[in-house]
């Protein structure tokens, strides 16, 4: 059995993920998280990759699709 210790900063950063991988699950983008807090997903059949919130949201200004998806979930705060 392996286990991975993780920081309660990383961990953290992880559970900020869940509502996002969540929609992004739902909607077939294939969501991964990956070491250590960084998602990534699949959108117009590239791998996409993201370490933190605020580039995901420069991102998705690019993508009307994904900005009507996760306005909710990408709220400040």
């Amino acid at each position: 059995r392996l286990t991975v210790a993780l920081s309660v900063e990383t961990l953290q950063a992880r559970r900020d993920w869940g509502p996002i991988f969540d929609i992004l699950k739902k909607k077939k983008f294939q969501p991964r998280i990956s070491y250590l807090a960084k998602l990534s997903f699949i959108s117009g059949g590239e791998i996409k990759s993201f370490s933190d919130k605020q580039m995901l949201r420069d991102f998705v200004t690019i993508s009307p699709v994904l900005q009507e998806l996760l306005k909710e979930a990408l709220k400040p705060g």
